[in-house]
């Protein structure tokens, strides 16, 4: 069940080893928003061989929103930050994520 009934972010991720490198600034970029945002966390593990790394939210209702997609590239850790905390801030003027709205004021002081 969702702390506060707001939604959480999840990374999914290729298991192969190419990936990791990747998943470690876009696993701690989503963490950290997750935590000041107050939202669950949660990491989806998927079998395929050189696959983009995805965050996505995923509102109470259970429909995920793609937020950031790496394309197979390392970019850093502000970067992803920045590209999380915008989408955030977007899809909380969206009326079905209507829960988002509470949280835009905190997203603009994180961005």
């Amino acid at each position: 069940m969702f702390r506060n009934n707001v939604g959480k972010l999840l990374v999914y991720t290729p298991t192969d080893a190419a990936s990791r490198k990747r998943l470690k600034f876009i696993q701690t970029a989503a963490e950290e928003t997750a935590k000041l945002l107050n939202l669950e966390f949660e990491v989806v593990k998927f079998r395929q061989i050189l696959s983009p790394i995805y965050v996505y939210y995923e509102s109470s209702d259970g429909e995920p929103v793609p937020l950031y997609c790496d394309n197979g590239k390392t970019d850093d850790l502000q970067e992803i930050r920045s590209t999380i905390r915008k989408m955030m801030f977007v899809l909380s003027f969206h009326p079905r994520h209507s829960a988002l709205k509470h949280l835009r004021e905190t997203i603009m002081r994180l961005s």
